[in-house]
């Protein structure tokens, strides 16, 4: 049996390998979704004996189909946001604590102690709907940090940039989440010249501006809060871990979870370091669910295991990979 503990300290690339097969086996049993998936492509789970041998289940299974490999009560339902009539993913969490774990271990690997920073939110479009995975993310940290200034900003833009000058002019850390569109709209209101903030935007434009190239948005960015780089966050509904960009767009992953592009003309073969393909994310705290996705987004992967994300398929397409869905 594959415990927290086995997958929250790995520390190699070998390691999780080893991890992310027993893992595989273990969801190949106890998925009847995934299962059924590996069945259609002819995979049988004793023929896989490498990452790149995994089936990658589609990301659209989230919006017609229970992913489970467990059969303890949901806990949790995170859902993705959507305008109106538009089917919604749909991911239901069994243990929430998997997902707290991996959030606050991955949040110290890359940023340190929590208590060290006030962390205000600007996050509206995902504070006006329930179900929101990064919700229930940015409220722990807030909690967590212990902070009396840490919180949640929606509409009210002037009190945030209030409270924005007074902490970074007192020399707090700072770290201002916020949506894309959100944090444009701050420094269109007013523009800053912060010392100890780190600006993380989560992306998305939500409809409510046109969407811009990431080089053009940070320069924007950078401008407006007088910073030298933005921090980026990529996770999504699906997933119960984050990767981050400390800066230029370029993500690292927490020991736990990885990704392999794919060639976008077929989806079982993959594409060299450093070309454009589809984004295959192992997620291995998503082990109650399922850990091997298939994402709409391109990207391109780097040496060192870092990679950048390039946008997304045309009409949301992944050719070749949509058998069984909806």
């Amino acid at each position: 049996m594959i415990t927290p503990h086995d997958i929250f300290t790995i520390s190699n690339q070998k390691q999780f390998e080893k991890i992310a097969l027993k893992v595989f086996r273990f969801q190949y049993e106890n998925n009847a979704v995934y299962r059924s998936f590996c069945e259609l492509l002819k995979v049988e789970k004793g023929s896989v004996k490498s990452l790149q041998q995994i089936p990658f289940l589609p990301i659209q299974f989230f919006k017609s189909h229970d992913i489970l490999s467990s059969s303890d009560a949901i806990q949790e339902t995170f859902t993705s946001s959507g305008t109106t009539g538009m089917i919604t993913s749909k991911h239901l969490i069994t243990d929430v604590t998997l997902y707290e774990e991996s959030y606050r271990n991955a949040f110290s690997e890359f940023y340190g102690n929590i208590e060290d920073y006030a962390v205000l939110a600007l996050l509206p479009s995902y504070l006006e709907r329930s179900g929101s995975s990064l919700i229930y993310m940015v409220k722990d940290l807030i909690e967590s940090s212990n902070n009396e200034h840490s919180g949640f900003y929606l509409n009210n833009y002037d009190e945030l940039i209030s409270k924005l000058i007074e902490l970074d002019s007192s020399g707090q850390n700072v770290i201002l989440i916020g949506v894309t569109y959100a944090l444009l709209d701050l420094i269109e209101l007013q523009k800053f010249q912060l010392k100890n903030t780190i600006i993380m935007e989560t992306g998305g434009m939500k409809g409510k501006r046109k969407e811009i190239i990431r080089e053009e948005l940070h320069e924007i960015l950078c401008n407006g809060f007088g910073v030298s780089s933005i921090h980026s966050e990529y996770g999504m509904t699906e997933l119960l871990s984050q990767a981050y960009s400390l800066g230029n767009g370029i993500f690292e992953c927490p020991n736990w979870m990885n990704i392999l592009v794919r060639d976008t003309e077929d989806a079982l073969t993959y594409v060299s370091t450093g070309k454009t393909g589809g984004i295959n994310v192992i997620d291995l705290a998503n082990i109650n669910s399922c850990s091997f996705i298939a994402t709409q987004d391109l990207g391109k992967k780097y040496p060192n295991n870092s990679f950048e994300v390039l946008g997304r398929f045309d009409n949301s397409d992944i050719r070749g990979c949509n058998l069984m869905v909806l």
